[in-house]
């Protein structure tokens, strides 16, 4: 029973929950990045390239041994096709060069957000009024005064 109460503690901690919730935010996150890059920017990318899918740019690597295989056997059967879909590729990248600068601008943001709440703290509190005399001060402060006028 004493594991299970250690495991309760330990996941319902308020860091753990916290980065639950950070995962789960950044999968989603990641997911609307994806359809950025794949549905918003790339088509016109590949408009602009002359029509282009990039998700279509791909080299069939078995055509190329099969090219070379048949100058040796001219009665070779040619293989299943090996694609290299380097559009695919291009579009990752994209997809993560536009995820770490979201990042990048996120702990930027946290960051500034944190060193101006260490200027509020840091600001010194101005000082507390000195506390009002006693009466034993303010009859003392008399009877001084009135000593000096006797002088």
């Amino acid at each position: 029973m004493g594991f299970l109460k250690e495991f309760k503690t330990f996941a319902l901690k308020g860091n753990v929950m916290d980065m639950a919730v950070g995962v789960i935010i950044g999968g989603a996150f990641g997911k609307i990045v994806t359809s950025l890059v794949n549905d918003i920017l790339m088509p016109p990318i590949g408009m602009l390239l002359g029509n282009v899918d990039f998700k279509d740019l791909k080299v069939n690597l078995a055509a190329l041994k099969d090219a070379a295989v048949s100058v040796v056997n001219e009665g070779a059967v040619p293989s299943e096709p090996v694609y290299w879909n380097y559009g695919a590729f291009i579009q990752q990248v994209v997809d993560f060069t536009i995820l770490a600068f979201c990042v990048f601008l996120l702990v930027k943001f946290m960051t500034r957000l944190s060193h101006l709440k260490k200027k509020e703290e840091e600001k010194p509190a101005t000082p507390p009024a000195p506390p009002a005399p006693s009466k034993e001060e303010v009859l003392l402060t008399e009877i001084r005064d009135l000593l000096k006028e006797k002088k």
